[in-house]
């Protein structure tokens, strides 16, 4: 599912939310956002060590991350967000598998499951701050 809140938008300042069961990928400008939504797999089988037991639950887990990598490509710069380990999960698949993407990663923060709006508002913020300390502050 994909939703649009604007279109034309350029995207320099992008965040991903992540967790187990979706990825929210949010291009933020500073009045409006574009956000995309990529569902996860459902099927979670664990076994008693706690990795996977089903190898077609590993490669459609590595779709998911992959489908949220490329919502991405065409990002500046990128947050990536969530409350657990599917973040760090999605940083070890770009490592492994989107090269692309690593340079563009400027941060990866432990995130609750905020609004859109609390989000949006946490991305600007984060991002001006990392401009203004790089004196790159954007123009209005």
């Amino acid at each position: 599912m994909a939703v649009a809140v604007l279109s034309g938008m350029s995207h320099r300042h992008s965040a991903l939310w992540i967790d187990h069961n979706e990825a929210k990928i949010f291009h933020v400008g500073e009045e409006d956002f574009e956000k995309t939504v990529v569902a996860a797999p459902h099927h979670h089988v664990k076994r008693r060590d706690g990795h996977n037991a089903d190898s077609a639950h590993d490669a459609a887990e590595q779709h998911f991350y992959h489908a949220a990598a490329e919502a991405l490509r065409e990002s500046d710069e990128i947050l990536v967000v969530g409350p657990a380990t599917a973040k760090l999960a999605f940083i070890k698949h770009v490592h492994k598998h989107d090269h692309g993407l690593e340079p563009k990663i400027v941060g990866v923060e432990t995130v609750d499951h905020p609004t859109d709006g609390q989000l949006v508002k946490y991305v600007r913020s984060y991002f001006r701050k990392v401009d203004m300390m790089r004196g790159t502050v954007p123009m209005q």
